[in-house]
């Protein structure tokens, strides 16, 4: 009986990481009571990506922590060479930690000819060898069923209204003065149990979207006159979206202030210039994706998630079920 376990399972655990998430790996591992996985991920002279595992995982239950963010094929390409250089050592079990899952937004064809890039990039982790995906906040929970593998689903939004919740509490306010904005219908879900956390009502920004990354605010629906606003996203890009929304909240609905949260700082392009120029008070994160110092401004307060994945990887490996960390 016992073979049979070490056979699914891994006589032992290990953490390795690619260049995406390093202090994130090392936190997990630190978490888990182990050392970080000895690899070397560096360079050739002309770019293509060299992987070396510098310890035995034969027979091991393997996590590789690696965000497929900025510069994403890179992270991509490392990701998929490691876990091939795994499965040619003899891993046990080879799990993709993927806290931020990039192409996640290109699942569908929104216009004639286009690639469904999540599919692909889903294709492409299970054919280099992954057994199973952990990850944060997909963009949209259907891209787990473009996996033939499992995966696991983590959520941002308790981590996040944990945090303005006890903010709140630490202030003395009445939860009642505060609403929860979703800022695109896209969103509502998450910020209706994002608001069942906190226990304040919900509204909805309804945008109409003319082009690419350019978004143009209509109307807000619900209350936010005289209110403290959260609003409530699963990533922010370019940061536009939201500062519309934050304006139109301001102006448009009355509301006293407005404070951010978002599982995913992907902030390319303008995002910085646009959070530091807006009337958003703060802007919260989780690190899924890591902060460039370039990028470090007053406004973000970043929380880190290792001690989430740390217990799911913990569940993963002794076969215990990781829905029940998000129950009640």
């Amino acid at each position: 009986m016992q073979s049979n376990h070490n056979q699914f399972h891994g006589k032992d655990i290990k953490i390795f990481a690619a260049n995406a998430n390093q202090t994130m790996a090392k936190q997990i591992a630190q978490c888990l009571n182990i050392d970080l996985g000895k690899s070397d991920v560096t360079c050739f002279s002309d770019g293509e990506i060299s992987v070396s595992v510098l310890e035995s995982v034969r027979g091991s239950d393997c996590f590789i922590v690696q965000s497929t963010c900025a510069p994403v094929n890179d992270n991509l390409m490392e990701l998929l060479l490691m876990m091939d250089a795994f499965k040619r050592a003899s891993a046990a079990r080879i799990t993709a930690v993927i806290p931020y899952f990039g192409y996640a937004r290109q699942d569908r064809k929104a216009k004639a000819r286009d690639p469904i890039s999540a599919k692909l990039v889903a294709d492409l982790i299970t054919t280099a060898g992954a057994d199973r995906v952990l990850s944060m906040d997909l963009h949209v929970p259907q891209l787990q069923g473009f996996f033939d593998i499992p995966v696991d689903h983590l959520l941002g939004a308790p981590m996040l209204a944990a945090y303005f919740k006890k903010k709140i509490e630490d202030a003395g306010e009445n939860v009642n003065d505060y609403v929860v904005v979703s800022p695109d219908l896209g969103s509502v879900t998450r910020a209706r149990s994002f608001a069942s956390k906190i226990g304040c009502p919900l509204a909805i920004v309804d945008k109409r979207r003319q082009k690419a990354n350019v978004s143009e605010v209509m109307n807000i629906i619900g209350d936010v006159r005289g209110k403290k606003v959260i609003l409530v996203d699963d990533m922010i890009d370019t940061a536009g979206t939201l500062c519309n929304s934050a304006a139109a909240i301001l102006e448009k609905g009355g509301a006293l202030e407005v404070r951010a949260c978002a599982t995913h700082g992907v902030l390319s392009g303008p995002a910085i210039e646009r959070l530091t120029a807006s009337a958003i008070k703060e802007v919260v994160l989780l690190d899924t994706i890591p902060l460039p110092e370039e990028k470090k401004i007053d406004k973000i307060t970043v929380l880190p998630v290792a001690p989430l994945f740390a217990e799911a990887i913990g569940r993963i490996y002794t076969d215990k079920p990781v829905s029940s960390m998000f129950e009640g």
